[in-house]
Formats: structure tokens, sequence, C-alpha cells
């Protein structure tokens, strides 16, 4: 099991090429580590697509800093 430890106040974006406002956005740490054990099924898929389709269908991420803080 993964032992990361997040607070929640880290997003890993993925902005879309195509779609401006578009993309998907992932809690993470400070360095864009996600805990895929802490990801929902749906939340865990959408992960790991946007990951396999960087530089097709999504930019390379970006940390940010969670909205919801």
């Amino acid at each position: 099991m993964n032992t990361l430890h997040l607070s929640h106040q880290y997003e890993l974006r993925f902005r879309s090429l195509f779609n401006e406002g578009r993309g998907y956005a992932f809690p993470c740490d400070a360095q864009g580590q996600v805990d895929m054990d802490a990801l929902g099924e749906r939340s865990l898929n959408n992960y790991l697509y946007a990951r396999s389709v960087i530089g097709r269908e999504f930019a390379t991420p970006a940390v940010r800093a969670s909205q919801t803080h």
C-alpha cells in the first residue's frame, strides 16, 4: 500500500489541448505525486487515461494549489 500522505493542498492538473477549460485534476502532494490507492475506480481510470495521452490530448500536467482550500 502506498503510504504517501496527502493534505489535498495541491492538485495535478491535466489541461486539454483542444477544449479550453476542459481537463482533469487529481489531489497530489507538492511534487505532483498522486496517491493512486486513494482514488476511486472512476478517478483512477481517468488519471491513468490522462497520463497515457499527454502530448496527444492533454498538456504536460502541472501542480497547482488546490481550489478547494
